[in-house]
């Protein structure tokens, strides 16, 4: 569980589109509820003078539609509840995966700043600008 590393590819979600899909789809990327991401959406469209309106046109022309996986026949395919609400995930549990993750991130943290800080940057630093 701690140990799963899943790449994540963002999708145009199709099936659970009200327009286009991007909102669906980058509700299922971050892994958060969808009428979240198109309140966020609308909210952004009446304050954003039009500028959200493009970058929605841009990711409706940009990303792929999420790919229907292989199911048994005409049946929809068995979603799993991945969201700790959904799943009926106890608190103890939920906990432990946020501080899983949390530890994970901060080991990356921590190589990054190791880097940085190193001899190696700054001559990998100074070849570049040659």
């Amino acid at each position: 569980m701690a140990n799963e590393t899943r790449k994540k590819t963002l999708y145009r979600d199709k099936k659970h589109a009200k327009i286009a899909g991007v909102c669906a789809g980058i509700a299922n990327y971050f892994n958060i509820e969808t009428w979240l991401i198109r309140i966020i959406a609308v909210t952004a469209v009446i304050f954003g003078h039009g500028f959200v309106v493009v970058i929605y046109i841009a990711a409706w022309m940009i990303l792929d539609e999420k790919p229907v996986s292989a199911t048994n026949g005409d049946h929809d395919p068995i979603e799993l509840k991945t969201k700790v609400w959904q799943a009926g995930e106890p608190p103890r549990r939920a906990l432990r995966e946020v501080s899983t993750d949390f530890s994970e991130l901060e080991q990356r943290l921590q190589q990054m700043e190791r880097y940085v800080t190193s001899n190696a940057y700054k001559i990998d630093r100074e070849l570049n600008q040659l």
